[in-house]
């Protein structure tokens, strides 16, 4: 029970024209309107009330007089019998002390609900010195009771968050300092328990990071932004071991603004790291060999090419092409000739330095890349040796095999500025190397290659052909695997060359590039395709999209978006019918203002779909950055996942990260029964390949949508 302190008013002094003070008057207009029951009680057994202000009935639910003498009720009885015995405890207490009193209890109103209550008082002594009553004040405290019982169910479920979270996280000061951290960051970084953490860790910069410059950058993000997002680093475990991790955090600041700590979360990206690490290996290596692929190979003569200028020296191409290996391969089988390739990656890499690189072209072509070369006798030297090393016979399981390899060299920078020139003309050194016999080697020189003076035709020719109508654009189907429908068709041009026929893109599209006639040639092919495609519609067909490759410089000129606006308003047909593939590659190289034409190609509708996906060899985190909407799983890799368990894990994973990033993937090349089912099998969205359709004329094309649908089954014919 609560009582407040008994109060005694003195008069003030009032001059003769003021109003007398009605002190009863003024007590009872206090009491009334308080908000609670001021009380006056005997101390007896059972707290006797003799006196109860007119809060009593907002507080109990019962009145006045019903209290008094408990005349209906006594106030004991309205205590919760489970707190009555703590109540009496806590008052006698108090006054056997001689002092006032305070307690918090539950009574029941006379509705039947259940009311906390705050109870103040304060004993009085009757004449005889005796403490006889109590007088107090009680008031209505459910609503802060409620509030503090959520403040405690609050704690309680975000302490059980910050124990039981799967992620680690943490409280530092800008310093450097652990001052909280749960147990799951504890396990993250190896520690028995969060204490063991924070008093191990006192120094992050130098203790966790594996690099300490990554905490400075994450303090300067801190400053500079008050957050960081996805702030990937190598750290030490307690036993020495290095993941990596991702963190994410905020600094809290004080009132004054100053940073009063960082917290944030961690969590265990290594296991992904490696998967990110494989593919990145996978897309840019030989499954075969483990040697560079064409890709990568391009990157290390750019690289090769930027040293040479810096230091004065020579970079030599040097183009191999073993001998008779389809003869070995077709007549032993591709399992002896997987071996033989295997043999002569190992050789190759026995003759070079360091510094150089061995990569596989493709088939049996490897290119090595000579860097810090002085001059032509250096790199004979080492050409003599590539030659001896391959002539050694070469058993296998009691067989002796002969061998012998044809050389190319080319050298920058006097046969090629760039890698496709030395690549080029290495090549065309090496096939004449063929033509003098074979197991010997040549330097390009500007006389030799009569390729080059049929390119050079070629090119003349190609410069007319738009003018004279020479291009017609064919059209390969792609089948949606759950429905077996055509939804879509790549556009691929043909070129029909007075005196040469029908030539296929790969003849002809490097040349367009390299002369620049590839920016008319391809804007005809999207006009053309954007035509069609319309055409189809308003001929009641089923409507499907069409697909149009960019070739990089398509990409990095200026008036792209508005030339594919162009196409689509001429045509009149809906961006969303409209497909543009960029090979990854491309997508590759200058990352960033790709990125910005891509986010403007995304804004006129259209859909945008890397190429040949799998045969680049940079980060693969462009994926999630870039507005991707589709895989094309390079052709490379579907034609043998039926007979080689590598290509089969590379097709499945990328798959599974095409569907983990919320892309389509889209299976090129696909030729057989065997093709078809594994895709099925794995999840595959879309196929293209011959088992369904090659690529053909628009007409024919028409056709097969007015068939509503592709083949099922069988090889196209």
């Amino acid at each position: 029970m609560n009582s407040p302190h008994h109060a005694h008013l003195a008069e003030p002094d009032v001059t003769d024209t003021a109003a007398p003070l009605d002190v009863t008057r003024l007590l009872t207009t206090i009491t009334d309107n308080l908000v609670g029951m001021i009380y006056r009680c005997r101390i007896d057994a059972i707290w006797t009330m003799e006196f109860v202000g007119e809060g009593c009935h907002k507080l109990t639910g019962y009145r006045p007089d019903e209290l008094v003498f408990n005349n209906r009720v006594s106030y004991d009885q309205m205590t919760l019998p489970e707190d009555r015995e703590h109540v009496s405890r806590t008052i006698r207490a108090a006054l056997e002390a001689n002092e006032s009193f305070d307690v918090e209890y539950r009574i029941r109103r006379a509705d039947g609900r259940i009311r906390w209550v705050l109870e103040r008082g304060v004993g009085l002594r009757d004449a005889y010195g005796q403490l006889a009553w109590i007088e107090g004040f009680i008031q209505d405290i459910a609503e802060r009771m409620a509030t503090n019982e959520a403040l405690r169910e609050a704690v309680r479920r975000y302490s059980s968050i910050f124990e039981n979270a799967t992620e680690g996280i943490f409280q530092t000061t800008p310093e450097g300092r652990y001052l909280n951290a749960n147990p799951a960051l504890a396990r993250i970084y190896g520690h028995a328990s969060p204490d063991a953490l924070i008093i191990h860790l006192r120094d992050i910069t130098r203790q966790l990071y594996v690099s300490p410059g990554r905490r400075a950058e994450f303090v300067h993000l801190m400053q500079a932004q008050g957050v960081v997002r996805n702030f990937e680093s190598q750290v030490y475990r307690h036993d020495g071991s290095i993941i990596w991790i991702s963190e994410n955090a905020r600094a809290v600041k004080n009132a004054d603004g100053s940073v009063q700590f960082f917290e944030g979360t961690v969590v265990d990206i290594t296991e992904r790291k490696q998967y990110e690490a494989e593919l990145e290996h996978q897309a840019s290596h030989d499954s075969l060999t483990g040697l560079p692929n064409r890709s990568l190979l391009r990157d290390r003569i750019d690289q090769a090419i930027a040293k040479a200028q810096r230091d004065g020296k020579l970079v030599a191409v040097v183009f191999v092409d073993l001998d008779h290996f389809k003869l070995i391969n077709d007549s032993l089988g591709h399992h002896v000739g997987d071996c033989l390739l295997l043999e002569i990656a190992a050789r190759l890499s026995s003759c070079i330095r360091s510094h150089d690189c061995v990569a596989r072209q493709g088939g049996d072509e490897f290119v090595i890349v000579l860097t810090e070369q002085d001059d032509d006798h250096e790199i004979i030297a080492i050409v003599s040796r590539l030659l001896e090393s391959i002539s050694q016979p070469w058993m296998h399981h009691g067989q002796e095999y002969g061998l012998s390899c044809s050389i190319g060299i080319s050298c920058y920078p006097q046969d090629g500025a760039d890698p496709d020139a030395l690549l080029r003309s290495a090549d065309a050194a090496m096939y004449q190397a063929k033509a003098s016999g074979r197991g010997t080697y040549h330097f390009y020189t500007r006389e030799l290659n009569r390729a080059i003076s049929e390119r050079l035709e070629l090119e003349n020719s190609l410069r007319h052909a738009l003018d004279r109508n020479e291009f017609h654009v064919y059209y390969q189907p792609r089948i949606e695997v759950a429905s077996g429908r055509i939804v879509s068709a790549e556009a691929l041009i043909r070129w029909d060359c007075p005196g040469k026929g029908l030539i296929p893109p790969d003849s002809f599209i490097s040349i367009a590039e390299e002369s620049g006639l590839i920016i008319p040639i391809g804007q005809w092919v999207l006009q053309e395709a954007c035509r069609q495609a319309s055409a189809w519609q308003r001929a009641g067909l089923p409507p499907i999209g069409v697909s149009v490759n960019l070739s990089p410089i398509q990409f990095r000129q200026d008036g792209l978006v508005d030339a594919v606006a162009a196409a689509l308003a001429l045509a009149e047909l809906d961006p969303a019918y409209l497909e543009l593939e960029l090979t990854e590659s491309l997508v590759m190289h200058d990352a960033e203002r790709i990125n910005v034409a891509m986010q403007s190609l995304k804004a006129l509708g259209v859909d945008i779909a890397v190429d040949d996906f799998g045969t680049g060899y940079s980060s693969l985190s462009y994926l999630k950055r870039f507005p991707v909407d589709r895989l094309k799983v390079d052709k490379s890799f579907v034609r043998d996942i039926d007979s080689d368990p590598d290509d089969a894990a590379i097709v499945r994973a990328i798959i599974t990260l095409g569907h983990a990033l919320g892309l389509k993937v889209v299976a090129e090349g696909v030729e057989t029964r065997a093709h078809l089912e594994f895709l099925r099998q794995h999840g595959c969205d879309e196929l293209q390949g011959y088992y369904f359709s090659r690529p053909v004329p628009a007409l024919e094309m028409e056709v097969l949508l007015r068939n509503a649908g592709a083949p099922q089954s069988g090889r196209a014919e």
